[in-house]
């Protein structure tokens, strides 16, 4: 017995010993990292702006998107005017006295000759339509017969078998054109339903605008979670409406921003600049119905909190699709005057009163309080002298004419001068013109991410300010497929490390807005993106939550950070109407990283909270089916006096509040 309680004695000293050398190895293996931060002098303020989203309509972003509507091809105006329709019997298209003049054609649907056959048309919206259960839907036609007598049609929501869930008849009075309504309640949730009209009788009908909304739709316009994913953002700047589809692939498919206000049953279709562009993902039936336009664009921004970047054309179509000396590419300096018209009319939609035309028009459509409209933008990323020649034009007659409105330039599509000297070119023209911000773009790999993070400490503090108006982080791993790159937890925790160098220097970055926002997981053509969607729920992804702990933390004023940036990346803010302190501690190591973080000004920290988000696997993602693999998880903290101790998980962004 003495032996072995000598023994057992024995083990127990050794494994003390080897506990207290494993530490001090530990110890010595991760060296504390330290941090002074500055809390006694409260620095540049943070713009409401800094932190936002932007939209564009790829990736089935509007149409089959954000816009809720579930019927494609609507108004019948598609190049091929039955694509999105099944047609049976005797249905044909016409225009002769149509009810839009802006959407002239309708479908005609005669009876068939035979009382066995039957005249329908049937629509599976895009890729579906997903319906729910005790879902009820508005159904909308304009309608009228084609001869004499009343005439009816009866309406129905089938299942991907073909079932018949629900009907409704719908009976045609008389020969003008006239809106017609029903409603179906789906029994269950089908994420392929689809529409079909039946003519009834022998007497024939005139349809136009063929529309089917879920009744929780916002304001009837919008998927309801979709923009609940936005306002959870608590985003301070929404850019609207892109990216390269302002410019178009040639001027006549820009998008035009007058063609998507007033009823949107006769804002005319525009071609989609992403329907084929890119080969491995072609979609020849994505066009833009304008349904979801500056109007709804601008009660968005009012929703969700933020304020609204609306970027015009600036009379060239996209420079990468076009030459510089394609004479039907782009306009002459010395025809811009209507796409300044444009600009400056935009402001009158936006801010007028209600006596001004364009002013009067948005008070038609339901608003007559302005928008308050403080910011645009002229042109996406285009380069080279034949931007600013043309972006002159613009800043003269809108200094002229609205002096507060605050400009916002590019500096082309390149965050550098690889391209050849563009991006410091485009940056000394926005000085020469005083544009107010000047919008950078980046896509690119981890490396380059975590380089940048400090990119802004040496900018010029005079000047322009800076929008980083689309980046987001494309994976090294899938550097061969780009633009294909995955949202994997890696890119969300390289684009942390940047937004700590945003942060730090909020007195040059005033806006920031990862791109692209939406994509549907069976129409995307660009990935990664920020928001995931099927036709029956959505799916946030590892950026969005980054994005959403940094505008939910986002403080009111920089604190000054003294310490050397990586592996551990710092930001500092002090929240003002908190009265508190955030840190933001991002560890890009694959090893955990003691770190000391004192606040000097500040006597005692005491009890704070601590928001983390990690993943095991730098490839770990958030799917449909698995939303919930990399989300932030919350836990507390206390420091010692004014320090904060503590040690930084491996590959972890970590928020810290007192």
């Amino acid at each position: 017995m003495e032996t072995t309680e000598k023994e057992n004695m024995y083990m127990k000293a050794i494994r003390l010993f080897t506990a207290v050398v494993l530490a001090m190895a530990g110890t010595m293996l991760y060296a504390q990292q330290t941090f002074t931060v500055n809390a006694k002098k409260p620095g540049a303020p943070i713009q409401p702006t800094m932190y936002g989203i932007f939209f564009e309509d790829i990736n089935f972003g509007a149409d089959g998107g954000l816009y809720a509507e579930m019927v494609q091809n609507r108004s019948f105006e598609f190049p091929q005017q039955l694509m999105g329709w099944n047609a049976f019997g005797n249905v044909t298209i016409d225009k002769a006295d149509a009810a839009f003049s802006r959407n002239p054609h309708y479908a005609v649907l005669a009876y068939s000759g035979h009382r066995e056959k039957h005249t329908g048309l049937e629509n599976h919206g895009f890729f579906g339509m997903g319906l729910k259960a005790g879902m009820k839907y508005n159904f909308t036609v304009w309608a009228r017969t084609s001869g004499d007598g009343d005439a009816r049609i009866r309406v129905e929501l089938i299942s991907h078998k073909n079932d018949v869930m629900n009907k409704q008849r719908i009976d045609i009075k008389g020969r003008k054109w006239t809106k017609y309504t029903a409603t179906l309640e789906s029994p269950v949730t089908d994420a392929k339903g689809g529409l079909r009209i039946f003519l009834e009788g022998k007497n024939g009908v005139h349809l136009d605008h063929v529309s089917l909304f879920p009744q929780d739709s916002w304001k009837g316009l919008l998927r309801a979670d979709l923009v609940k994913d936005l306002k959870d953002l608590h985003p301070g700047i929404f850019r609207f409406p892109g990216g390269c589809i302002v410019e178009g692939t040639e001027l006549a498919t820009r998008y035009q921003w007058k063609n998507s206000v007033g009823p949107a049953e006769d804002r005319p279709l525009n071609e989609n600049r992403w329907n084929y562009t890119f080969a491995h993902r072609l979609f020849p039936n994505y066009y833009q119905t304008y349904g979801l336009g500056f109007y709804e664009f601008f009660l968005l921004s009012e929703e969700i909190g933020a304020a609204p970047l609306p970027i015009l054309s600036v009379g060239l179509s996209c420079q990468y699709q076009n030459s510089d000396d394609d004479p039907h590419a782009h306009v002459a300096v010395g025809d811009l005057q209507p796409y300044i018209d444009d600009a400056l009319d935009l402001i009158e939609f936006a801010n007028g009163a209600t006596d001004t035309k364009w002013g009067g028009l948005r008070a038609s459509m339901g608003h007559p309080e302005p928008f308050n409209l403080e910011y645009i933008g002229i042109g996406n990323e285009q380069w080279g002298p034949m931007y600013p020649e043309r972006l002159e034009k613009f800043v003269s007659a809108i200094r002229a004419k609205y002096p507060k409105v605050k400009i916002v330039g590019s500096a082309g599509p390149s965050p550098d001068d690889n391209d050849g000297k563009q991006f410091t070119y485009g940056w000394e023209q926005m000085r020469r013109l005083k544009v107010d911000l000047v919008d950078e773009h980046y896509y690119r790999n981890q490396d380059w991410f975590l380089e940048n993070a400090t990119r802004y400490d040496s900018y010029d503090r005079k000047g322009p300010k800076v929008f980083a108006g689309e980046y987001a982080c494309h994976v090294k791993e899938h550097a061969a497929d780009f633009p294909t790159a995955k949202n994997v937890f890696d890119a969300a925790l390289s684009e942390a490390a940047l937004m700590t160098g945003l942060e730090r220097n909020a007195d040059v970055v005033y806006m920031a807005t990862y791109a692209p926002l939406f994509a549907h997981v069976e129409g995307w053509q660009w990935r990664p993106d920020l928001i995931w969607m099927d036709n029956l729920t959505t799916v946030r992804t590892p950026n969005y939550y980054v994005q959403q702990m940094f505008a939910c933390n986002k403080g009111t004023h920089v604190l000054k950070v003294e310490g050397s940036q990586g592996p551990l990346f710092v930001s500092a803010v002090y929240d003002k109407p908190a009265n508190g302190y955030v840190l933001k501690i991002v560890n890009t190591s694959s090893e955990p990283q003691p770190v000391a973080v004192t606040l000097k000004g500040v006597k005692v920290l005491g009890a704070g909270t601590v928001t983390s988000l990690h993943a095991d696997r730098p490839d770990a993602a958030n799917t449909i089916e698995q939303k919930d693999n990399v989300v932030p998880t919350e836990g507390s903290v206390q420091a010692d006096g004014n320090v904060l101790r503590t040690t930084i998980p491996a590959k972890t962004f970590s928020l810290f509040r007192f």
